[in-house]
């Protein structure tokens, strides 16, 4: 396939396997978009106000996510939290959620009650790994005080760097490693990867460990953040090289990583009317066309050759992979097809009888449009 010269591509309908879809009325605007963006089924992140904890509240988040939109496959998570024992893990797997979400204390949106000490979750691990369960790793560790020393020094007298936003993914990796090597067959997915480090990582351990890609990641840079707050988000995008690897890594993974665009909606006045920006690109009613334009920027910029973008890397990337690595279905059939620069994206999502609004990635510009066989 020459993606430059195309203007009509033919795909299975899309797994997004990293959304947020919120609650209440930010849920009833963005929930109708899932397949506006190509998408039909979704893993749902369970960092709402209060998480998703308890087995119970993932299935009644899950069945007011059906009422919005029953068209839509959604796949739930619980949120790894010291409530959440061996027999919850059991219970969960019983009631069909599909995974545990891990947020590093404090790194991210809705985070306060994430992890401090990973050790302390390692019967937890053990029994996911038991259920064939999923553990899904924001990959970062928080950032250092403001007021602390610009390094610490470890008792080998090694010098460690300070950690801010740009380097808190790399900084996570090591603890990343070493929870495959304590538990091998623990299906692991390293959520939202950003870096040309994350990716090695993902490649040097075994099959049970996987990655996702966001579609702004594959087009962002440091650059693109730092003057647009409707850019921002955690992890940030990183440097040109960074990005390029993303972009190898769609076409040449064969299946190690596949697209969980990690869609964050923000009301439009927390990311640009109060004293701190939200952490979040909003990317779902575009979420295929956003994919493919990135990639045909890989090959305009010869980041990526015209074949490496074929049928099968599509496919692989924007559904198969993921369902497999899943062990998700997709029983529909369904089918889209995209038209080149056949979608305007909105400035503003709004919705009639709802009070929050959300700036989408890319307003006011172009991308494939989507219709549904």
């Amino acid at each position: 396939m020459k993606l430059r010269s195309v203007n009509e591509i033919e795909l299975p309908a899309a797994f997004d396997a990293h959304v947020h879809l919120r609650d209440g009325e930010m849920s009833q605007l963005v929930t109708p978009t899932i397949r506006r963006g190509g998408v039909n089924q979704v893993y749902v992140m369970p960092n709402l106000v209060p998480p998703i904890t308890t087995i119970q509240q993932c299935l009644e988040y899950r069945d007011r996510l059906k009422a919005i939109d029953p068209s839509v496959d959604y796949l739930m998570s619980l949120y790894l939290h010291e409530s959440i024992t061996p027999e919850v893990i059991r219970e969960a797997k019983k009631a069909g959620i599909t995974g545990v979400k891990s947020y590093p204390a404090g790194v991210t949106t809705n985070s306060s009650s994430g992890v401090v000490d990973y050790a302390t979750f390692y019967p937890v691990f053990a029994e996911m790994e038991k259920q064939n369960m999923v553990l899904n790793l924001h990959g970062e560790v928080p950032s250092t005080p403001t007021h602390a020393p610009s390094s610490t020094t470890t008792k080998d007298d090694v010098p460690t760097p300070a950690i801010t936003i740009l380097n808190a993914e790399p900084a996570f990796l090591p603890t990343f490693k070493a929870l495959h090597e304590r538990f091998p067959n623990l299906r692991i997915i390293l959520e939202h990867c950003s870096t040309a480090a994350a990716l090695a990582a993902v490649r040097a351990c075994g099959p049970t460990v996987a990655g996702t890609i966001t579609a702004h990641h594959l087009s962002l840079i440091i650059d693109d953040w730092a003057g647009d707050p409707f850019c921002f988000c955690k992890p940030v995008a990183k440097t040109p090289e960074d990005r390029d690897a993303l972009l190898k890594a769609v076409v040449s993974s064969q299946g190690r990583f596949f697209l969980g665009t990690d869609s964050a909606p923000h009301d439009s006045r927390k990311k640009r009317g109060e004293d701190k920006i939200a952490a979040g690109v909003f990317t779902q009613p575009y979420a295929v066309g956003l994919v493919l334009d990135a990639l045909e920027k890989g090959v305009e910029r010869g980041v990526l050759a015209e074949g490496d973008v074929s049928q099968e890397v599509l496919e692989g990337f924007l559904g198969g992979w993921g369902r497999g690595f899943y062990g998700a279905e997709e029983t529909r059939g369904e089918r889209i097809v995209l038209k080149r620069g056949g979608e305007d994206i909105v400035d503003v999502l709004r919705k009639d009888g709802v009070s929050v609004d959300v700036v989408p990635f890319r307003r006011g510009e172009q991308t494939w449009s989507v219709s549904w066989k």
